[in-house]
């Protein structure tokens, strides 16, 4: 099974969330810890906050589609179904 995911970030204030999809999660955030992705480096959204798998690309694109256009508040809601806290989430290998 192919593994992609959509993944929300967000600062250390939680001021600004971003959604982004990948096949390979533990290097995209990677590269966004180390700063290399244009708006997240900008704005210094480094902290894995909420991810969901999907077994194929078209699907997870939907998705991230999808969470993209929601409002702040819906993503919030999102976010505190699976981390109540918005505690930093280690990515998966």
């Amino acid at each position: 099974m192919n593994k992609n995911y959509i993944y929300i970030l967000t600062n250390a204030n939680n001021s600004v969330l971003y959604v982004g999809v990948t096949s390979n999660l533990h290097e995209r955030i990677e590269q966004h810890r180390r700063l290399e992705v244009g708006f997240t480096a900008r704005y210094n959204l480094t902290k894995l906050i909420y991810v969901e798998q999907h077994s194929d690309i078209r699907s997870a694109i939907e998705r991230e589609k999808q969470l993209k256009s929601w409002s702040r508040h819906r993503k919030e809601e999102l976010i505190a179904e699976s981390n109540p806290t918005w505690q930093e989430i280690m990515p998966m290998e």
